[in-house]
């Protein structure tokens, strides 16, 4: 009652509002409580939800509007704050805030029907249980008013870590996919020797540089069946985080230099402050800390999480 007539009384005299309404809604504040109710302090639960809502609101807008109640819960925990999950929905949709939800998956490779194909390793069970174990690819595409954009991540399936991407104007194998796995390469030393490298039968990724580069890191090759989504279901949802998360909500994109840089910054948030549910609400670069401290406590944790 008392936020409707803030609204109204610019327009009608607060007196007419109230004797309006209550005319129409039995119990509708009168003009002498309205008053009242806007002289009495503030109540401790109002200053406190003022002061939370506010600080949920930076956090929401610092982590690309992605964050839901569960992960915004857990990500005030983390802060210091005590609060339950119920205040923090309750806050959320008083403030307007909400997560996001992916759009569906778009294909970006074409398989070639004439190459030879490796055998499915993985065959769906996208888990590892240490780093550098099992990485997955995938390419997504962005628009742009220079034209399309193509952007290849490598993922490590253990600790859900983007550890190779890039962003060119091309699909080229030799451009795109081929430099975020040297990428990828660098930062794990240089060796994979015994890690899987988990693709879809895309051309990008059956070109023999591309796959002379995996036999040269001593890694073994490893595709999906041929149209089937699933088999390479992880490095397609973060493809589809990716869009929801950064291209979708900061679009029109305007060249590809300017995907490039937002990809950047996406990355290093998905890498580090970013809560995932599937790591116990761990960021991927606390899993690998704490595999190198303790190699059992992350998967004892997943496997929690997985039961639950």
């Amino acid at each position: 009652m008392i936020a409707f007539i803030d609204v109204m009384k610019d327009r009608f005299a607060v007196e007419l509002v109230c004797h309006t309404m209550r005319a129409a809604e039995v119990g509708f504040v009168t003009a002498r409580g309205y008053r009242a109710a806007k002289s009495r302090p503030a109540s401790a639960r109002t200053l406190s939800d003022q002061l939370i809502g506010t600080e949920i609101a930076r956090l929401h807008a610092e982590n690309y509007g992605v964050y839901g109640v569960r992960k915004m819960h857990r990500l005030l925990g983390r802060q210091g704050w005590e609060i339950d999950r119920d205040q923090t929905g309750r806050l959320m949709r008083s403030f307007g805030l909400r997560g996001v939800k992916r759009g569906k998956r778009v294909f970006t490779t074409k398989s070639d029907p004439a190459g030879a194909r490796p055998t499915d390793l993985v065959k769906r069970h996208f888990r590892a249980d240490a780093p550098r174990k099992l990485w997955v690819v995938d390419v997504t595409y962005v628009r742009t008013w220079q034209g399309f954009a193509y952007v290849a991540f490598v993922t490590d399936v253990f600790s859900r870590r983007i550890v190779g991407w890039n962003v060119a104007s091309t699909l080229k194998t030799d451009i795109l996919p081929l430099q975020a796995l040297d990428m990828a390469a660098f930062d794990a030393g240089g060796d994979l020797t015994g890690l899987t490298h988990h693709s879809n039968h895309g051309s990008n990724y059956m070109a023999m540089v591309y796959t002379d580069r995996i036999a040269e890191l001593a890694a073994i090759p490893s595709t999906g069946t041929v149209g089937d989504s699933y088999d390479n279901a992880m490095a397609g949802a973060i493809n589809a985080l990716y869009k929801t998360e950064l291209i979708r909500a900061r679009g029109p994109w305007r060249t590809v230099e300017q995907v490039e840089l937002a990809t950047l910054e996406w990355v290093w948030w998905w890498n580090n402050p970013h809560l995932h549910s599937e790591l116990d609400y761990r960021t991927p670069t606390e899993a690998e800390q704490a595999h190198d401290a303790n190699p059992e406590s992350l998967l004892e944790a997943t496997a929690s999480q997985e039961n639950t």
